[in-house]
């Protein structure tokens, strides 16, 4: 009788191969497919040799080789290759077979894969996939949502090669129906380049402010790492900054200065401005990267408008300590700010998102992997209607103590010149978020003036609307007041 596998997996990039030796490390046969068959014959004869994975050179093929349902993970470029793949695979499928997308595809896409799915009797699920190469092969963290009928059946699977946390609860849980485990592994990237960015200034801070060498930035990195911002992030960084090459050099410094990407940051911040919700440090972080691309371009500029960073010559011990705070602060902003997409997300699509559970599923395994996090779910668990993360006790009381730290960082930057978007962005936000009364008032009283947008009144209950005939000549006629 011919052997079936427990489930098939189609792409065989290094992440689709670390994959299926996770599952096969767990007592899984696993099936497997590539659009390059001789994908297939390479990995069999060398990663895979020796293991209980079967090798397919046509879709027809693979589909035969699965255990009833048939559960088949995808994990291909996002966009049409993935329609094109279940396209390929529908003809072979009966009602009932499971499809999982793995890669990174935007969650309206995956929304949409589902209901189509649906109605041919096949069940989809969209699954976000973190924690990079060494993840896969060893403990990602793992976001699916979907058809919530396909769980039963994939949920041993995917928990059982999920990252565990400390007493054993695996990284991987059911978030919800349609699109909504690829919109919280959107966020989950949207808040991983807000990270990466904020640490990236104080790197530069550190190394063109207090002039730091590389093993003593590496060094404060490895001591900040043991404390409350201890992450796998800051620990690469440690990492990345006494790494040397056979020459002793510092690789660090002979990589160009272009930040590459993939889109999900930016999708993020899309998805915040469709949902009128104000994302603003991670934005500024997705506007970094695009601005690091034009290297050329900021060749000339400092040519033409100069740049001079002079060190500063003030107690660097205590500005170090300052722009600990300052990172601790702005990192707590990032999070609050996700968070409030998680809410517009929770109300606009009517997705109950577990938001504590969330925080479980991110604390090993993927790549804002932190402590921190597990102070995050302690603050829905203490509250599960927390109106923002922000109003929690302990986030409060952390950004109230680095408050005069952030401020002085953020001053000293801006008057020496050094950029540093993200973390006065967050700082912003933070201000902007506590003051009762905003100069929106002027805004919209310039809006009514120009256009005929009208008002609401303080004196007047929400949702009045009033205009000002404010030169004399505009009328009564007034233009329909609706958000974009």
């Amino acid at each position: 009788m011919e052997k079936k596998a427990d489930i098939g997996l189609i792409g065989l990039a290094v992440m689709g191969q670390n994959l299926v030796l996770n599952m096969n490390d767990k007592g899984y046969t696993v099936a497997v497919f590539n659009r390059t068959t001789s994908k297939v014959d390479h990995f069999l004869q060398n990663e895979a040799i020796g293991r209980d994975i079967l090798g397919a050179h046509t879709i027809e093929e693979f589909v035969g080789l699965l255990k009833k349902p048939r559960k088949v993970m995808l994990m291909v470029k996002a966009g049409f290759p993935v329609d094109a793949t279940i396209e390929q695979l529908l003809p072979y499928l009966d009602e009932g077979d499971i499809i999982i997308d793995g890669g990174n595809s935007h969650f309206p896409d995956s929304t949409r894969r589902m209901h189509e799915l649906k109605e041919k009797g096949i069940l989809f699920v969209g699954a976000g996939v973190s924690g990079g190469e060494e993840g896969a092969r060893f403990g990602p963290s793992i976001m699916p949502g979907g058809a919530e009928e396909a769980w039963p059946f994939i949920k041993p699977i995917l928990q059982d090669i999920a990252a565990k946390v400390a007493d054993g609860t695996p990284c991987c849980d059911w978030l919800g129906p349609e699109g909504s485990g690829h919109f919280v592994k959107m966020v989950h990237n949207g808040i991983e380049y807000g990270d990466m960015q904020l640490i990236s200034e104080a790197y530069d801070l550190m190394k063109h402010v207090l002039g730091m060498s590389n093993p003593e930035m590496s060094a404060a990195f490895a001591e900040w790492n043991q404390g409350k911002m201890d992450s796998y992030l800051i620990e690469i960084t440690r990492d990345i900054l006494a790494y040397q090459d056979e020459n002793g050099e510092f690789v660090v410094d002979a990589i160009l200065d272009t930040a590459g990407q993939k889109g999900t940051g930016k999708w993020t911040a899309v998805a915040a401005l469709d949902a009128g919700s104000p994302l603003t440090l991670i934005g500024e972080a997705v506007f970094s990267r695009f601005l690091s691309a034009l290297k050329d371009e900021r060749i000339e500029a400092a040519k033409h408008l100069g740049s001079v960073i002079s060190p500063m010559e003030a107690d660097k011990a205590a500005f170090l300590d300052a722009i600990r705070e300052a990172l601790y602060a702005s990192k707590i902003i990032s999070y609050a700010q996700g968070y409030m997409l998680f809410k517009v997300a929770r109300s606009e699509y009517g997705w109950q998102l577990d938001f504590g559970r969330i925080a479980m599923l991110w604390r090993e395994g993927c790549i804002i992997r932190a402590a921190f996090l597990d102070k995050i779910k302690e603050a829905y668990d203490a509250d599960p209607g927390l109106e923002n993360l922000l109003f929690a006790p302990y986030f409060k009381e952390q950004v109230q103590q680095a408050e005069s730290a952030w401020r002085q960082v953020i001053a000293k930057a801006v008057a020496l010149g050094v950029p540093v978007p993200a973390m006065s962005s967050a700082l912003a936000f933070y201000d902007g978020y506590r003051r009762e009364r905003l100069p929106a008032n002027l805004l919209q009283a310039q809006r009514d003036y120009f256009g005929a947008h009208t008002y609401e009144r303080v004196d007047q209950p929400r949702g009045e609307f009033f205009h000002t005939n404010w030169t004399g000549e505009g009328g009564d006629i007034t233009s329909t007041t609706y958000n974009a």
